[in-house]
């Protein structure tokens, strides 16, 4: 992400569930930070600013994170690890935030993106995306929010595999094998209902 979202989160002294229940009732979203050096951080955030910053980083993009704690706070890169929502109302209702080294490697999932019309699609065949994320390794900062594939050439009975895609500097796959992320298939060819043979009435005795 090239301009890095910010968010501002307090540190809570208090836990269990009783206390996630009564942070929600005010708007607040409990959470806990965590990092490669074992600080282990409860805190609560804004729900809505959280909710505008999910929707823009996702899992995979670094944002800079204010931890508070009375009178002091503290800046720390960091990305959104773990998301849980509220069965009903579909909003965040817990959260984990993980410190990140932007110096040093991370592993994250990024979602694929697919644009264009395959040609393939043109003669009959169906589109077919396989992986709907990817994992990646490389440096935080270098990742990108998404992977886009345009499958403008991509025939019937075609498909792109993971060592097709590109990535920028810095930033690899991670992959044992070479599987299809995207292709375009035969459609399905229906089976036609075998026609009954009549049934030969036998006369009565």
């Amino acid at each position: 992400m090239s301009d890095q979202s910010r968010l501002n989160v307090d540190v809570r002294s208090e836990k269990g569930s009783g206390n996630s229940r009564r942070l929600r009732k005010k708007s607040l979203v409990p959470g806990v930070y965590y990092n490669a050096k074992g600080e282990n951080i409860p805190f609560s955030v804004e729900s809505t600013p959280l909710q505008k910053l999910y929707a823009k980083a996702g899992h995979s993009q670094v944002f800079q994170l204010e931890i508070r704690e009375q009178d002091q706070s503290r800046e720390q890169p960091a990305i959104i690890r773990d998301v849980q929502f509220h069965p009903v109302k579909g909003i965040i209702s817990h959260v984990d935030f993980y410190g990140v080294d932007l110096a040093r490697k991370i592993n994250v999932y990024i979602p694929v993106e697919v644009v264009g019309k395959a040609k393939g699609t043109v003669v009959g065949g169906v589109l077919e995306i396989f992986r709907d994320e990817l994992e990646v390794v490389g440096l935080p900062l270098a990742i990108p929010e998404k992977i886009v594939i345009d499958v403008t050439h991509l025939d019937l009975n075609h498909n792109l595999h993971i060592q097709d895609l590109s990535l920028p500097e810095d930033v690899e796959f991670v992959f044992d094998d070479n599987f299809a992320v995207v292709g375009v298939i035969s459609p399905a060819v229906e089976a036609q209902p075998e026609e009954e043979e009549p049934v030969e009435e036998t006369p009565a005795a």
